[in-house]
């Protein structure tokens, strides 16, 4: 034993030809995957040095005692860290890039063998050895642009030096994983086996190199040294790039850009220089609110996932599904069970609508194909995981029944009656409703405790949210076998308790709200889905609307109004109401707040139409200048106080959940971390006094809490700066 450790262990070892190596291997004890924290980091170096001081060594093979490589570094210490300021984080990259060089420079060959995820600093370690071996079901990437920062452990250094600028470019500003084949056919990796094979493979590397075979220290030198293109070259690779990617990732995203400029700032310079300006821009990055926000994201996520598997190991088997209602929803729903392997049954009581049905999954089907993800059998095969039925002849080995008919509460308390009848005592019925009370459905089943609701987001497969809706008498089974078939879906499921509009449209339509009073005071709709779109949104309120349906708006609006009548319900038409008379409503009828065209690739394309702007006239009491300012303070305020009664009032548990669900479900701009964060950064006593400003003009529903009142007196947060959530 050379080195023993937490996570690492240094071991001698023999090759196939005599030689004596160490193999160091990561194995984070008491932890599922490898992660390089501040003490695994610290391990690394004491590593090092042990090798470092033997004699008698040929050879250095680092691999992974776990399924995977290394997923990259400790995530949940990255907010302290960031705390400690600019001159501290490059200090510490400079100390690890310290220790990284101390790899690369050992004096003898060395090799890695990648098995599972090697990501971001896993991606790094494997980057300094000489040659790398790399299981076939392996992955690899540097996604740090994705936490708004870059590789600050020498993937901006080595990886361009190994693979080239251009290939280095799209790995890291794109954040990709990478399969095997695509690693083998770049560079990155020197060879592909199985699992099984790949320690010999890497022993037999070392031989080789031993031998003279392979030149282990041309490698080395190429690592080492400057990038290999002449001034014009490397004009046309990064200034051409910086453009490409600045327009793909937009102005909120700046750390793709960044990572390029690295890249090129550094080309001319050996690798010292070049790690000192990786780590300098690492440092700056860091300390953007981008990156805070996108890395409490990932840690919410994984609050969200962990909270999603404790209910799915209690949950009871979901083999057999079904959904009643075919259609372009119900069609939507049948595709994403049966394209991850679940079977479901798809029933209607018409033929037209179960032809819909199938027509709307063999379309997505053939999109898979289209795009290479799916072979033509492959597709066939998946298709058949779907059964059209008219009848209810199969339901009696259904698992779980997903409600999916029209959003009218008299018919789905008919057809969730029905279908009771005719599934096993255990069978969990789901209602996929995006505002009717799940208590009002259950008033009159037989077995309340195995109905909750199942809300999906349209369109289907493209929405990863599905709120799951406890009503008073669900049971934690039924919630548990919901979760757990959203997440054999590949969804993820947040559980809400039962409320007018549950979370996520409780939560949408104070912001449509919001819109209302505007256009009433005489903004320019289309003004406002600009400004709403420059501050982060995937589009303005005016288009959304359009996008989700007048008549659906209106009639949600109904319902919020009803269960909220001090702050929802509203005098007078709104221009919300004034499209929907006028039977404009929004992209099914081709014209609602904007008329609607077909482009070139036969989707609807928003074109200004006078005949809005005449309609919205009627609502329209005053007119008043609003700065960009005014414009986002009046959507922004009531979107985030109706997350925060959310909270207050137990519908969701905890801001993680409730800001999650924003980003997941109506796309709230994931840069600014949801609106609990969002209110966070403004400062919680800013924020009431805004809110306060604008509830005296514009009433109760600008009103903040008395508790959120309390909390800005106590200067208290949602999210301490370590993003563990201060109140649940």
């Amino acid at each position: 034993m050379i080195y023993q450790g937490n996570a690492i262990t240094v071991t001698r070892r023999d090759t196939p030809s005599g030689n004596d190596i160490a193999m160091l291997t990561f194995d984070l004890k008491d932890e599922s995957v490898n992660k390089l924290s501040s003490a695994v980091v610290a391990e690394l170096s004491e590593a090092v040095k042990a090798i470092q001081a033997e004699n008698s060594l040929k050879g250095l093979l680092i691999a992974s005692g776990k399924d995977v490589f290394i997923v990259g570094a400790d995530i949940t210490e990255f907010h302290s860290l960031f705390d400690k300021g600019e001159a501290y984080l490059e200090e510490m990259n400079l100390k690890v890039h310290d220790i990284f060089n101390a790899i690369e420079d050992l004096p003898f060959p060395t090799v890695t063998a990648i098995n599972g995820l090697a990501l971001g600093g896993g991606c790094e370690v494997l980057l300094t050895t000489d040659f790398r071996v790399m299981g076939e079901k392996a992955k690899i990437g540097l996604p740090e642009t994705k936490l708004g920062i870059l590789p600050g452990w020498g993937g901006c250094v080595r990886l361009p030096r190994i693979i080239g600028a251009d290939n280095a470019i799209e790995w890291i500003a794109g954040g990709t994983e990478n399969r095997a084949d695509v690693a083998l056919k770049v560079g990155a990796v020197d060879a592909v086996v199985t699992d099984e094979q790949l320690e010999e493979a890497a022993l037999d590397i070392l031989d080789r190199a031993n031998a003279g075979e392979l030149d282990y220290q041309a490698r080395r030198a190429e690592k080492t040294s400057p990038l290999k293109l002449n001034p014009i070259e490397q004009m046309m690779a990064f200034e051409t790039a910086k453009g490409y990617v600045a327009g793909k990732a937009g102005p909120h995203y700046p750390a793709p850009v960044e990572a390029i400029k690295v890249i090129q700032k550094g080309a001319g310079e050996e690798r010292g220089r070049a790690q000192a300006i990786e780590a300098k821009a690492f440092a700056k990055m860091a300390l953007s609110s981008v990156a805070f926000n996108l890395v409490g994201l990932f840690l919410n996520d994984q609050v969200v996932k962990k909270k999603a598997s404790k209910y799915q190991k209690q949950a009871q088997p979901v083999e057999q599904t079904a959904v009643l209602g075919a259609g372009i929803m119900g069609g939507g729903i049948a595709y994403q069970s049966a394209s991850k392997g679940t079977p479901i049954v798809m029933k209607d009581i018409k033929d037209d609508a179960i032809e819909l049905g199938l027509k709307e999954a063999r379309k997505l089907f053939a999109k898979q194909v289209e795009r290479k993800k799916l072979t033509t059998e492959q597709m066939a095969e998946k298709l058949t995981n779907i059964r059209p039925t008219l009848s209810y002849g199969d339901f009696g080995n259904v698992d779980l029944v997903v409600e999916a008919v029209v959003e009218n509460p008299k018919v789905k308390d008919a057809v969730l009656t029905e279908v009771e009848g005719m599934v096993s005592e255990n069978t969990i019925l789901t209602s996929n409703t995006s505002t009717i009370s799940i208590n009002r459905l259950a008033q009159n089943l037989k077995r309340p405790e195995n109905f909750c609701g199942m809300h999906f987001f349209n369109p289907v497969h493209r929405m990863p949210l599905v709120e799951v809706i406890r009503g008073e008498k669900t049971s934690d089974a039924a919630v548990a076998a919901t979760v757990a078939y959203a997440r054999a879906m590949g969804k993820t499921p947040i559980v809400v308790n039962d409320c007018p509009g549950f979370l996520v449209n409780r939560v949408l339509f104070p912001y449509f709200g919001g819109f209302s009073f505007l256009v009433e005071q005489g903004a320019d709709f289309q003004h406002v889905d600009k400004v709403m779109e420059k501050f982060g949104w995937p589009m303005g309120p005016a288009y959304l609307l359009d996008v989700v349906g007048l008549d659906t708006a209106v009639h949600a609006n109904e319902v919020m109004a009803e269960g909220f009548p001090d702050r929802m319900a509203r005098d007078g038409k709104t221009a919300i109401q004034v499209m929907y008379d006028n039977d404009r409503l929004g992209q099914k009828n081709d014209k609602g707040f904007y008329a609607y065209e077909e482009d070139k690739k036969g989707k609807p394309k928003k074109v200004t139409d006078e005949a809005a702007y005449a309609l919205v006239k009627e609502v329209v009491k005053e007119h008043k200048a609003f700065s960009d300012e005014d414009i986002i303070a009046r959507m922004m305020v009531p979107l985030c106080l109706e997350t925060v009664r959310c909270l207050e009032d137990g519908i969701v548990a905890t801001p993680a959940e409730a800001d999650m669900a924003l980003i997941y479900g109506i796309g709230f701009p994931p840069f600014r971390g949801g609106a609990l964060r969002y209110i966070d950064a403004m400062g919680i006593a800013e924020f009431v006094k805004l809110a306060e400003g604008l509830a005296a003009e514009l009433g109760p529903l600008y009103a903040p809490t008395d508790k959120l009142r309390q909390m800005a007196q106590n200067n208290e947060q949602f999210y301490s700066r370590d993003n563990s959530a201060t109140q649940a």
